[in-house]
């Protein structure tokens, strides 16, 4: 099988499709462009009572792009997942040329919950979460939101909609909806590398609890695809 160009992933991502696998053990990835899409409206994320006491607490500790390699292992450390070894290798590759980033979320140094996705104009694509202690994941979440306003960020694309995603705030859009959203996100200016992420600093939302305002390749076969939901974003050991 062709190896994944990461330059193919981008231009995915900038289309409004992106690629899975069936299985972590899978030799060949898919495009998928979902019918509808699930995305967090930034200034609707719902940061409750309890998850802003967490975040205050000091229980966890937030860091960016520190251990990017085991956020997105863990993300597939699983019973049943999409990312195969060469998903895998394309988003390290991604994440060496500052394209794909990090949120990462410790508890007496070990490494408890995370996210990562992929930077591109003033969109972020989430692609998983994982978490190994209550609330690990929404604590990721809430701080990458708090990051991508302060970045003046436009979209946040969460893929696939899921119960623990629309607690959070997450809205289904049709396919024209997101395509619009998109360009929008891609026009206008772009923020740096890292802006959606950028820093330790600044990642918690405020004391009120308010958050910041401000070529061909064969290893992707086929046309783009309608798929079942994957378990991307539940509340478990890998979301």
């Amino acid at each position: 099988m062709s190896r994944l160009d990461p330059r193919l992933l981008l231009q995915g991502y900038a289309t409004g499709i992106f690629p899975m696998a069936d299985s972590r053990d899978a030799d060949e990835l898919f495009w998928v462009e979902p019918r509808n899409r699930a995305i967090i409206p930034l200034e609707r994320f719902h940061l409750s009572r309890s998850l802003n006491r967490t975040l205050r607490s000091g229980k966890f500790q937030v860091t960016r792009d520190r251990d990017f390699a085991a956020v997105i292992t863990a993300c597939a450390d699983r019973e049943e997942t999409w990312i195969n070894a060469e998903l895998e290798r394309a988003m390290l590759a991604l994440h060496g040329s500052g394209h794909a980033h990090s949120v990462e979320v410790w508890k007496d140094d070990a490494l408890v919950g995370g996210l990562y996705g992929v930077k591109l104009g003033r969109a972020f694509f989430g692609e998983s979460m994982f978490s190994r202690a209550t609330d690990a994941s929404k604590v990721a979440l809430a701080c990458l939101v708090a990051r991508l306003r302060v970045g003046n960020f436009t979209l946040l694309d969460c893929q696939f909609m899921t119960d623990h995603l629309a607690s959070l705030g997450a809205v289904s859009v049709t396919r024209e909806t997101y395509v619009a959203l998109l360009a929008a996100a891609f026009s206008g200016g772009a923020g740096s590398a890292g802006a959606g992420v950028a820093g330790a600093e600044g990642l918690v939302p405020a004391p009120d609890g308010s958050l910041p305002s401000a070529s061909t390749n064969e290893a992707v076969a086929g046309p783009p695809t309608e798929a079942a939901p994957p378990p991307r974003a539940a509340e478990s050991n890998a979301t």
